[in-house]
C-alpha cells in the first residue's frame, strides 16, 4: 500500500505549510488573535454583568462573535491568493511538469493553507482556555474546563470558514485577481445583514438555526443580555438536530465549491485586461522601445513560452508616464504627478474588481436606506445621508484597504519597480498618485452610493431632495476619513514593507477600534471617522467643532504621507528622492 504521506497531494500540502510557516502574516494574525482573547476576557460584558468568563454560555458567545467579527476578512487573506502566487512569480511551468495532478495540486494548496488558517484561529480560544488560571476581583470563573473550547471552535468556526474558505479560494484560483476576493470579504457583512433582514427576519428561532450561514441564530434571543445572571452561568449549550443540518449542509457547499474548481480550473492565464500588466512598453520624449514578436529570445528558460510572450506583446501595453528631468522645479513635477496619478486610474479601470465594485456599491447603499416613512425629524435626505454613511463606510473602508496594498506592491511583484525607480522621478510621485488614485476610486464609489440613495427617495416619494445634506453629510463625515485611511495604509504599508502583514495590522487595528468604540470608548482623538460622535442634525447646520474635528483628521492624513515618504525605500546616491 502507497504510504499517504508520499503522495503528490501530501507534498503541495507540507509545502503551503512551509511556505506560509516562513511568511509575517500568519504570526501576526496568532498576534492579534490572541490580543483579542485578552480584550474580550478582561473588559467584555462578562465582568460588568457577573457572568462567569469559562461559563460554556460565555465560551460559545465569543466564538461566536470572534467567527463573525473578526475572521471573514481575515480569511481571505490567508485563502485568496495560493494559486495566483504560483503563476504571479512565474514558477506555474516548473510546477505543472512535474507529475502532479490537478486534484493533488488544488486540494492540496487549499486543505494546506485552511490549515494554517484555523492554526492562527485556534490561538483565540487557547488563550481563552489558558486564562481560566488568570481573574481579577470583579471577575466569576467556573471551574477549569477544555471541551467546550475545543468543541464549540470546531462546531462554529471551522466549518462557517470552510465555507468561506472554499468560496475566496475558488473565486481567487478562477478569476486570477485577488482584489476580487477582497472585494468579496468587505461586502460580506452588508450583504449578511441584508440577507437577515430580507430572508430570516421572523422567521422562528428554529429557521434562523437551520438557515443562517454563520450559526448566529443557534444563541440565545437579546444575546443573553434577556436573562438571569444564575441563568447564563448555569446554562449549557447543545446542538439540536437544526443545528447539526446547517453544519452538515455548510460542508456540502464546501465540496460543491472545490468539485466546481476542479473541473474549472485551467493551467493557462487567461488572456485578459487585467493580466495586460505583464508587458509594459517604456517611453521616453524622444523614443518609444518596443519588442517585436520576432525580436522574442527562444531560450526554454524563459517563464512564458514565445507565444504566449507574442500573444502578451500584441496586446494594450501600459505606458509609463514620460518624465522630465528631476530638477526642472514645481510645474515639471505637479506634471509627472498627474501622468503618474492618470496611470494609475487606467490600471484602476483594466481591473476586473472593478466590474464588481460598481453593482456592490448600489447594492449596499440601496440596502443601508431606511424602509419607512418619516423616519427623521430633521428631513428625509438627512435620514437618507446618514443610513448611507453608516451603511458604507466599512466598505469603503475596504476598498481603500486592499486597493491600496495591492497598488503598492504591485510594481515588485511584476518585477518592473526596479525600472519605475530609475527614473527622474522624486518619492513624493510615487506615493501621491497612489494617494489619489485610492481616494478617487472611493469618492466615484461614494458618487454612486448618493445618486442610489437620491434616486430611491424620489421614487419613494420622501422629497424634496435636499442636495446640500447629502454634500454636508459626504464632505464632513466621509471624505475626511477616506483620506486619512487612504493615507494611514500607505504609511503602513511602506513602514511594513509586507503585504499580508500590513493587511493583518490595519484590519486588527480597525477591528479593534470599532470594539472600543461599541463599548463607548471612542473619544475624537483617536475616532478620525467620527463613529457616534455625530447626530442627523449636524448634517443641516455643521457645528464648528466638527469642522475643527475633520481639520484634525486631514492634518493626521498630511502626517501619515509625511512618514511615508519619510520611510519610502527608494534612495539615489545616498539620499531619498
Amino acid at each position: 500500500m502507497r504510504n499517504p504521506l508520499q503522495t503528490s497531494f501530501a507534498a503541495v500540502f507540507h509545502t503551503e505549510v512551509l511556505v506560509n510557516s516562513k511568511r509575517i502574516a500568519p504570526y501576526a494574525l496568532m498576534i492579534v488573535f490572541a490580543a483579542n482573547a485578552v480584550l474580550w476576557w478582561g473588559w467584555g460584558p462578562a465582568v460588568q454583568l457577573g457572568w462567569a468568563t469559562n461559563s460554556d454560555f460565555y465560551i460559545f458567545r465569543n466564538l461566536l462573535g470572534f467567527s463573525f467579527l473578526a475572521l471573514p476578512v481575515f480569511n481571505a487573506v490567508i485563502m485568496g491568493d495560493p494559486v495566483i502566487r504560483d503563476f504571479r512569480t512565474g514558477i506555474d511551468p516548473l510546477i505543472f511538469s512535474k507529475p502532479v495532478g490537478r486534484g493533488s495540486y488544488l486540494f492540496g494548496k487549499f486543505f494546506g493553507n485552511f490549515f494554517v488558517l484555523v492554526c492562527c484561529q485556534a490561538v483565540f480560544p487557547l488563550t481563552l482556555l489558558v486564562l481560566q488560571g488568570f481573574r481579577t476581583s470583579q471577575m466569576i470563573v467556573q471551574p477549569v474546563r477544555v471541551l467546550p473550547y475545543l468543541k464549540h471552535f470546531f462546531f462554529y468556526v471551522v466549518i462557517t470558514h470552510l465555507v468561506l474558505a472554499a468560496v475566496y479560494f475558488v473565486v481567487g484560483t478562477l478569476m486570477r485577481n485577488s482584489r476580487i476576493v477582497y472585494v468579496l470579504a468587505v461586502c460580506f457583512y452588508p450583504l449578511y445583514i441584508g440577507y437577515g433582514f430580507f430572508v430570516l427576519k421572523g422567521l422562528p428561532l428554529r429557521w434562523w438555526a437551520l438557515l443562517d450561514p454563520m450559526g448566529l441564530g443557534a444563541g440565545l434571543r437579546g444575546n443573553g443580555f434577556l436573562h438571569s445572571t444564575e441563568f447564563l452561568n448555569q446554562y449549557v449549550v447543545s446542538y439540536t438536530p437544526d443545528m447539526i443540518v446547517n453544519r452538515a449542509f455548510m460542508v456540502v457547499v464546501a465540496i460543491v465549491c472545490l468539485t466546481i474548481l476542479y473541473f474549472r480550473f485551467a493551467i493557462t492565464v487567461p488572456d485578459r485586461n487585467a493580466e495586460k500588466l505583464s508587458v509594459l512598453n517604456l517611453s521616453t520624449a524622444a523614443e518609444r522601445v518596443s519588442f517585436e514578436p520576432g525580436d522574442l529570445p527562444a531560450s526554454r528558460s524563459d517563464q512564458f513560452s514565445n507565444r504566449d510572450l507574442e500573444s502578451e506583446m500584441r496586446s494594450q501595453s501600459v505606458a509609463l508616464p514620460e518624465v522630465a528631468c528631476a530638477n526642472e522645479g514645481s510645474k515639471a513635477s505637479v506634471r509627472k504627478l498627474i501622468s503618474a496619478t492618470a496611470l494609475e486610474l487606467r490600471l484602476l479601470r483594466s481591473e476586473r474588481s472593478l466590474i464588481v465594485l460598481i453593482p456592490l456599491a448600489v447594492l449596499l447603499a440601496f440596502l443601508a436606506l431606511p424602509f419607512s416613512p418619516g423616519v427623521s425629524a430633521v428631513s428625509h435626505s438627512a435620514a437618507f445621508a446618514s443610513s448611507t454613511i453608516h451603511g458604507s463606510l466599512i466598505f469603503l473602508l475596504g476598498v481603500i484597504v486592499f486597493n491600496t496594498g495591492e497598488a503598492m506592491h504591485r510594481d515588485r511583484e511584476l518585477k518592473v519597480e526596479s525600472i519605475l525607480w530609475s527614473a527622474p522621478v522624486p518619492n513624493n510621485v510615487f506615493l501621491i498618485s497612489r494617494f489619489l488614485a485610492t481616494l478617487l476610486l472611493a469618492l466615484f464609489l461614494l458618487l454612486l452610493i448618493g445618486l442610489t440613495a437620491a434616486v430611491t427617495q424620489v421614487l419613494r416619494g420622501q422629497t424634496p431632495v435636499d442636495v446640500s445634506t447629502y454634500l454636508a453629510a459626504y464632505s464632513v463625515i466621509l471624505i475626511p476619513a477616506l483620506a486619512f485611511m487612504a493615507a494611514a495604509c500607505i504609511a503602513l504599508n511602506v513602514l511594513l514593507r509586507e503585504k499580508y502583514l500590513a493587511y493583518a495590522i490595519i484590519i486588527a487595528i480597525s477591528t479593534g477600534l470599532f470594539y472600543l468604540y461599541t463599548q463607548g470608548y471612542n473619544h475624537w482623538a483617536y475616532n478620525p471617522a467620527l463613529y457616534g460622535l455625530w447626530t442627523e442634525s449636524d448634517l443641516s447646520h455643521t457645528p464648528s467643532r466638527m469642522v475643527l474635528l475633520r481639520a484634525y483628521c486631514l492634518g493626521l492624513t498630511i502626517i501619515f504621507l509625511l512618514i511615508a515618504h519619510a520611510g519610502f525605500p527608494r534612495r539615489a546616491k545616498g539620499r531619498k528622492l
